[in-house]
């Protein structure tokens, strides 16, 4: 594919008004471009404009609400939640989070429920927002079921992410992750038998629970576990908090998340947000920094997602740029 130099700012604008023509109230597709810009940026892809032709389809088709006003409450003195009534992840979280950075400054530690959400693509897109205030966070969502516990041939759970963003003393964010419990996120798959590529064995398991290099038979059968056992549990870490407690759905329930119609996705995200200095004070920002010294003196290694510099510009799929534009 041919690909093309196009600004950050250019990205979210078409994506702020595909979104906008497709359905979705201003604010709202303002909220959800601006994670597709995130992602752009990153080169996070699958959660860039990867997505926005199935936004739009979904807003079209009612499976994905763009005009509710998403409902934050408090059922316990350190407990945020906010329902998203079937909308976005990312104009529910906008609202909640103010209220969830106001609790912990008396709480020291506060959890933030989403309930009832269309996917959140980047889960740590919303770590890293709770770090910029100042504030340590560890987050888990879940997924349509594509992961079979191992030994197993069946998917019973998501691919299942956890992130974790922490400050920096100066502002910021020192370091943060964001990762599937699965070994390798479904849309690296999709992309891989789209491009006719194989993928590497232990990404998946064919539908007799082998392993295989054929991602058109990976997509019949169902990916494994990062690490097996020890992932595996993550995994259900993950699905027990995002589905379990916000009360949202299980992963076997949820159908692809990209098909145009059907029911809602009806996802949870569920948020630990912990006060760094809360316990030890100015000796949290201390043990930060030993840990980051030791790092940085080792060349070529460092803190995950520590100082990244984004670009103003980035380079993409003309194609896909194509189809953003027609989309607006």
């Amino acid at each position: 594919m041919s690909k093309i130099t196009v600004s950050l700012d250019d990205i979210q604008t078409v994506a702020t008004n595909a979104l906008a023509k497709h359905g979705a109230l201003d604010w709202i597709a303002v909220e959800v471009a601006k994670a597709i810009r995130k992602a752009e940026a990153t080169g996070n892809l699958i959660c860039g404009l990867y997505y926005l032709e199935s936004y739009c389809k979904q807003l079209v088709s009612g499976r994905v609400n763009g005009s509710v006003e998403p409902v934050v409450s408090m059922p316990k003195t350190a407990t945020v939640k906010v329902d998203a009534a079937f909308g976005f992840a990312q104009s529910a979280f906008a609202r909640a989070l103010p209220k969830a950075i106001e609790t912990i400054k008396t709480t020291g530690t506060c959890s933030l429920a989403v309930c009832h959400a269309h996917t959140c693509t980047s889960l740590g897109y919303f770590t890293e927002q709770i770090a910029e205030a100042g504030v340590m966070s560890i987050g888990f969502t879940n997924a349509s079921a594509v992961v079979s516990p191992p030994g197993g041939t069946k998917a019973v759970i998501g691919t299942n992410p956890i992130a974790m963003s922490v400050p920096a003393q100066s502002g910021g964010v020192a370091f943060q992750f964001d990762q599937s419990t699965s070994a390798v996120a479904l849309g690296k798959i999709t992309m891989a038998a789209a491009a006719g590529q194989s993928i590497p064995i232990g990404w998946a398991v064919d539908s007799n629970g082998q392993p295989t290099n054929d991602p058109n038979e990976a997509l019949k059968g169902s990916l494994v576990s990062t690490g097996g056992y020890k992932g595996y549990g993550f995994g259900l870490m993950a699905e027990m908090l995002a589905a379990a407690i916000t009360g949202s759905v299980n992963s076997l329930d949820v159908k692809g998340l990209k098909i145009p119609t059907g029911q809602p996705h009806n996802l949870g995200q569920f948020y630990f947000l912990i006060d760094p200095t809360a316990v030890s004070g100015d000796m949290f920002w201390d043990r930060l920094a030993r840990l980051s010294d030791a790092v940085d003196e080792q060349e070529g290694a460092r803190l995950p997602g520590s100082d990244r510099q984004l670009p103003v510009d980035v380079n993409i799929d003309s194609a896909v740029w194509e189809l953003a534009q027609s989309l607006a």
